[in-house]
């Protein structure tokens, strides 16, 4: 490598990314996704309460939503990868080491997108609401789980002289450390850290869509709507910079692609669904219940209920009007006195 490409000031990278304890082994990679995930279910509950949802109803969405997106995440890497585990020297069994990193953002979100929607219809949950409130939280988990990719020092970008450039080991990912050269490890060069710069965007995603939903409340999946678009617009120019292996279409990453689709869809939902911000309650079982516009109406009444009610209250007419017809006793009403003397038989 070039002395000259090297930068004085650096981003340093860690030389392991596993730690044993004991027989268990602790992974950075798994940690970051972890801790992100706890931040998503932390600020989605919040926002969820805010609208009516029992307390942590979201963790009764993570079980399905969680699960479902590693999962997602997982099948669109391999995928979109399919060389490491089906073409020649790969391995079918690589696929399923997680821990090793590969997690394609586009599976999580559909996966996840399922989970959700299975939780939330078996909750009576609005999907859309659950949607909103978790867009917000999505950016920072996002944001949290790509110091993974530091830990692993993988998905770089290009070679700079910039001052913040990234120094970047040749990794051993089964043993999740550097791979050493006379016991130093060996380096492969400063790069662009581009797991940083999307970090950082993706807390500028979460900010934007919270101070829009903040603004004019943002309903119907709208704010979800939000965070898609601005993710994939700074993804897109994250992977411009990016040089790690990945397939091509008409000049550009498959990846530049999925965005500029997911970007198109997004904006004509977010154009063209309207409404307001949907609102629910529960009662002490912890049944949901959507209330505001979208609540069930009052059924229209049906000629038989309006013929009944005329008949009843003409019915209610009649008793009146024979009360009224009834004589009076001309007496002059008598005291309570006067009716215990007379049933006692006194003058």
């Amino acid at each position: 490598m070039d002395a000259a490409l090297f930068p004085l000031a650096e981003i340093p990278s860690p030389t392991r990314g596993v730690w044993d304890i004991g027989p268990i082994p602790l992974r950075a990679y798994a940690l970051c996704i972890v801790l992100g995930i706890v931040a998503a279910c932390f600020i989605a509950d919040r926002r969820l309460r805010a609208r009516g949802a029992p307390p942590w109803v979201i963790l009764d969405v993570a079980i399905w939503a969680v699960p479902a997106g590693i999962i997602g995440a997982r099948l669109y890497h391999v995928l979109t990868s399919p060389e490491a585990y089906f073409g020649d020297g790969g391995s079918i069994v690589k696929a399923f080491k997680i821990w090793e990193g590969g997690l394609g953002i586009w599976g999580g979100i559909a996966g996840g997108a399922l989970g959700a929607f299975i939780a939330c219809r078996r909750l009576n949950l609005p999907f859309a609401m659950t949607a909103d409130a978790l867009a917000v939280g999505l950016p920072v988990a996002q944001a949290i789980g790509r110091w993974g990719n530091w830990f692993n020092n993988e998905l770089y970008g290009k070679e700079t002289t910039l001052p913040w450039g990234l120094k970047v080991y040749q990794w051993d990912a089964a043993a999740g450390r550097a791979q050493e050269i006379a016991g130093e490890p060996n380096v492969a060069g400063i790069f662009h850290p581009t797991f940083l710069y999307e970090s950082l965007w993706c807390i500028g995603v979460a900010l934007v869509v919270w101070y829009a939903d903040r603004r004019w409340s943002l309903g119907r999946g709208r704010a979800f709507a939000l965070y898609v678009m601005l993710y994939t617009v700074g993804r897109f120019w994250v992977e411009l910079l990016r040089i790690d292996e990945a397939h091509h279409f008409l000049g550009m990453r498959l990846n530049n692609w999925t965005s500029i689709i997911v970007f198109a869809a997004a904006l004509a939902y977010f154009l063209r669904v309207r409404g307001p911000q949907e609102r629910v309650t529960y009662d002490e079982q912890g049944r949901i219940t959507l209330v505001g516009a979208d609540s069930p109406a009052v059924p229209e009444k049906s000629e038989t209920s309006e013929k009944d009610e005329a008949a009843e209250s003409a019915d209610a007419q009649e008793a009146d009007a024979a009360a009224d017809d009834e004589p009076e006793d001309e007496d002059e009403p008598r005291t309570k006195t006067e009716k215990a003397e007379e049933e006692a038989g006194k003058p």
